[in-house]
């Protein structure tokens, strides 16, 4: 069932590439029918799966590749645990909410919806791979059809901004791959499940430390981290409205994703004498992203960087090494991706509308656009922490893992709440309860089911994380025990 998820979306490719010309607007049918039923089955996994059961489940693994020359062999290996479906569960949702927002879209419909779906098929592959070269290339697959989605679909600079997407994740992924092939080669493995059970590997050609980084370098430029963060704001800016709902929803997560599962995991030794290091870098990610926030002009560039310094909440937690500190670096993932989709929906339509990001520009807009400006505050106050709310339960659950072992970090991170506080009721103000423009007088509120219909989805579940953060907490509890275990 697990393959079928990861590889249906690719079999929806195919049904749109075979669309003649005078049908192109059904590829917004079938990629929105095949991202539901991928949603189902996702969630049927949710529902299936043994929580009272350690390690992976829904395991699909046959070998790939052979070689009489060497020990080793490639296994396509796919499989979930606590940690990783959650995240599976999160891309599904999204990937249908991103095809729902692009009901409109008229440039080349064929194309554009092809593209989500193929990259749907690599954040799942992503999340689910249990062989680390499987993993590489997900990980790799992605770019294609993200450069193509900003180029011809962003607006603004979008040339520019997807090179220097690509040009960041690949010089990355170039320094991953070094580390993955030492790794391996030195190990006979590339099985994560085996690399994990093995530990640290002490024979190497270059020192372990050296391999750690090379891996983890490609997860903090994807987290980001700062000073590698340069790259969001502009792909974020310049991409349309559903893509930066999967870049900031999504992607981002494969960043924090990585270290959770290799880094730490995989590396445990190395990882608790550079424990220290990651919570320094936390803590700067977290304080620079939300003063960066506060003098931004533009929504998208705004959001772009509190999704900084709220990334910086999971490297935090990760540098924890304990299991309190890793759940809220999960929740954080989970959390974020709910809440800046949800933020990035809520810009786009005001865009779509005003054809504006700019908030000296908008002023007044609730009295025209009641329902968008209430599914604002909600995403806004959720994403400055209001109890009650999916963004209350990651941050203190972060700051209880971390507090104990990087105190002063943790207090770095409770201000760069308070400042986020300020940027993001400035902002609603601004924009929603100003003095009313003459300018706006004529906008409309959302009032498609396509536009409705994935906005209250979105908050149903921040709600609900909100209220019963359980159901969440306890899976990826589940899921990150054991790198706990590995790393005490």
């Amino acid at each position: 069932m697990l393959s079928l998820a990861v590889f249906l979306p690719i079999a929806g490719v195919l049904a749109i590439v075979l669309l003649p010309k005078e049908e192109e607007h059904r590829a917004k049918l079938i990629a929105a029918g095949v991202s539901a039923v991928v949603l189902a089955l996702i969630a049927f996994m949710f529902v299936d799966y043994d929580r009272d059961r350690a390690g992976y489940q829904f395991v699909n693994s046959t070998t790939w590749l052979d070689s009489d020359f060497s020990n080793i062999k490639l296994k396509y290996a796919v499989g979930l645990d606590g940690l990783s479906l959650p995240l599976a569960l999160l891309t599904a949702f999204l990937g249908l909410v991103s095809v729902l927002i692009s009901w409109r879209i008229e440039l080349r419909p064929r194309e554009y919806f092809a593209w989500l779906l193929v990259l749907e098929t690599s954040l799942l592959g992503v999340f689910s791979a249990l062989d680390f070269v499987l993993f590489f290339l997900f990980w790799e697959i992605e770019l294609v059809p993200m450069y193509f989605l900003i180029s011809v679909w962003g607006s603004g600079n979008r040339v520019y901004s997807a090179w220097k997407y690509v040009l960041y994740t690949f010089f990355g992924s170039a320094l991953m791959l070094v580390g993955i092939l030492t790794l391996g080669f030195t190990a006979d493995t590339f099985d994560i499940r085996q690399l994990a059970r093995i530990g640290d590997i002490n024979d190497a050609i270059i020192p372990t430390w050296a391999i750690f980084t090379l891996i983890i370098s490609a997860f903090l430029i994807k987290l980001p981290i700062v000073p590698l963060h340069t790259w969001l704001p502009d792909a974020h800016t310049d991409a349309p409205t559903a893509v930066s709902v999967i870049l900031a929803g999504v992607l981002l997560k494969m960043g924090g994703y990585g270290i959770l599962r290799m880094s730490l995991s995989i590396m445990p030794d190395v990882a608790r004498d550079a424990s220290i290091w990651l919570a320094i870098i936390a803590a700067v990610s977290i304080l620079y992203g939300a003063l960066m926030t506060l003098i931004q002009q533009d929504l998208k560039r705004l959001i772009a960087y509190s999704s900084v310094s709220h990334m910086g909440y999971v490297l935090l937690g990760a540098s924890a090494i304990g299991t309190v500190g890793l759940t809220g670096a999960s929740m954080q993932m989970l959390t974020h991706g709910l809440i800046t989709g949800m933020l990035f929906v809520l810009v786009g339509m005001v865009y779509d509308r005003a054809h504006t990001r700019n908030i000296a520009d908008l002023s007044g807009l609730a009295p025209r656009m009641p329902f968008i400006a209430v599914m604002m505050v909600v995403a806004g106050l959720a994403s400055l922490g209001l109890p009650a709310l999916a963004g209350f339960v990651s941050e203190i659950t972060v700051f209880l893992g971390t507090f104990e072992k990087h105190e002063v970090m943790t207090i770095a991170g409770v201000i760069g709440i308070a400042f986020a506080a300020g940027y993001i009721l400035w902002t609603i103000q601004r924009v929603f309860w100003g003095a009313p423009d003459p300018r706006w007088e004529s906008l409309v509120d959302a009032t498609a089911w396509w536009e409705r219909g994935p906005l209250l989805a979105m908050t149903a579940a921040i709600v609900a994380i909100g209220i019963y953060p359980a159901v969440m907490m306890d899976l990826f509890e589940s899921g990150v025990t054991p790198i706990a275990q590995r790393l005490g």
